[in-house]
């Protein structure tokens, strides 16, 4: 299994067990580079401190903050905007890069919601 496809799993197994997603911002806002597809995407992190870990180990995201998400207000309100904004989804980004999976909103949905309900 790939970094990228350990750091997904544990994203969708963490996030089902707190009810919580992070990400980060700055006071321009919250981050969402471009893809190699030409497509932006907005990290989402599992845990408080993945997301910590990344501002205090990537260049580009150092200064900025966690923002804790409660997980039905990112199922219910984040990933709507994102997907009406053309926009990915990416998930427990890693590594000096800030590397990872990057998905539709509607996938990042489903895949969560396929934990959770029950």
């Amino acid at each position: 299994m790939s970094v990228a496809a350990a750091q997904a799993a544990a994203f969708y197994a963490e996030v089902a067990e707190s009810d919580l997603v992070f990400t980060i911002r700055d006071e321009e806002g919250f981050p969402a580079p471009m893809t190699p597809s030409g497509v932006r995407s907005q990290p989402f992190w599992s845990k408080r401190s993945r997301a910590e870990c990344i501002i205090k180990n990537v260049a580009a995201y150092q200064g900025m903050h966690v923002v804790e998400v409660a997980r039905d207000d990112w199922l219910n309100k984040w990933l709507p905007g994102l997907e009406s904004d053309g926009m990915l989804v990416g998930i427990n980004w890693s590594g000096q890069a800030a590397t990872g999976y990057d998905l539709s909103p509607s996938d990042a949905v489903r895949n969560v919601s396929a934990l959770t309900q029950g």
